[in-house]
């Protein structure tokens, strides 16, 4: 099983949100869920209302666990996690498919929503005991809301992105400048 890919989900989830406005976000219809989930097939099939409102509840409550894990709140991060495991059961089987080995498989039965939960909760609480809460992480650039799992080995990572870590680093040199400019206009 490739907690990584698995934990990707959450990650996928949280940030389908639009930073304001509408709070349904990129769950708003069943056509953005299926664009969420599209190279993911095994999460399609029959989305309702309610997959998609249920949806938008896990995506608050792993938004909940990012902010933990970033307040390195570990016990909060260990008892959201195993309330989430109690609501959605996961039911692993062993599977061998494409020429690979034996693996562990969610089983693929229940609702869309519970589908796509029990990947992303199995994904998040397999990282959080073999990697540690530190590998969940909310973006530091100002403004973002995004969040990602730092799979690195440095553990260093601290922008969701390219183009936040770019924007953070063009802030800093002006910011930098600015504070040159004052030190030479008091001389």
């Amino acid at each position: 099983m490739d907690l990584i890919s698995y934990a990707e989900l959450a990650v996928r989830l949280v940030n389908s949100a639009t930073p304001a406005g509408d709070d349904r976000g990129g769950l708003a219809t069943v056509e953005a869920y299926r664009a969420l989930v599209a190279d993911r097939p095994h999460l399609g099939g029959r989305v309702t209302a309610a997959d998609l409102e249920g949806l938008r509840q896990l995506r608050d409550e792993l938004r909940l666990i990012f902010a933990a894990a970033a307040a390195a709140q570990e016990t909060e991060v260990a008892a959201r996690l195993n309330a989430l495991l109690a609501r959605y059961p996961v039911h692993p089987h062993i599977v061998r498919h494409d020429g690979k080995r034996w693996h562990l498989h969610l089983v693929e039965s229940g609702s869309a929503a519970d589908r796509f939960a029990a990947g992303a909760i199995v994904g998040l609480t397999g990282l959080v005991t073999d990697c540690g809460t530190d590998r969940l992480g909310t973006c530091a650039s100002a403004g973002c809301q995004r969040v990602f799992i730092d799979a690195g080995p440095g553990r260093s990572r601290r922008y969701c992105s390219d183009p936040c870590t770019g924007r953070a680093n063009v802030r800093a040199f002006r910011s930098r400048g600015r504070g040159r400019d004052q030190r030479t206009a008091a001389s």
